[in-house]
């Protein structure tokens, strides 16, 4: 049975090292989620580290999704804090690790997002994705709507550039 628990300000820190552990499993794997390789698992753990204000400031919500084997994914949240833009949100940093790939625990981090994003009074949430990847096929199928790509929008971990497929979910 797994879990998911969104990590408070005083909680983050502890949970950095297996946030990194994920972070670096996925990027060796090939997830383009904004790192090259080689990508040493202390360059994840400070990527993390740098998100702590955020999280202790509340415009950043972090979940990790725990099961037998330990953090096995995690998800983000970015609240949007110009004035104009209080209503909707970003899903950052959805990582599932390769093992435990295929029991639905992406589409259970997606659905903690979104469900938290409506308790916060937002009603768009925008994403951006792999064209093609199995992430992409998971947002179509939970509701999402694709509005653009973006031919050789970043790199993957290899260097080779990547078009990104560009969503958004009204939530109501």
């Amino acid at each position: 049975m797994h879990s998911i628990t969104r990590l408070s300000g005083d909680d983050f820190p502890g949970r950095v090292d297996d946030l990194a552990d994920v972070l670096a499993e996925v990027v060796a794997e090939g997830a383009s989620v904004g790192f090259l390789s080689p990508f040493e698992r202390s360059a994840a753990a400070a990527w993390w580290h740098a998100r702590h204000r955020a999280v202790a400031d509340g415009s950043l919500a972090v979940w990790v999704c725990r099961g037998p084997e330990g953090v096995v994914g995690t998800v983000g949240l970015a609240l949007e804090r110009k004035p104009n833009g209080r209503h909707r949100g970003e899903v950052v940093k959805l990582l599932v690790r390769p093992g435990a790939r295929g029991r639905g625990l992406g589409r259970a981090l997606l659905g903690t997002a979104e469900q938290a994003a409506t308790r916060a009074g937002v009603t768009l949430l925008m994403l951006d994705t792999v064209t093609g990847s199995p992430a992409e096929r998971l947002y179509h199928s939970a509701g999402w709507t694709r509005f653009g790509v973006v031919p050789d929008y970043a790199s993957d971990p290899a260097g080779l550039l990547e078009d990104c497929s560009f969503f958004y979910k009204r939530l109501v």
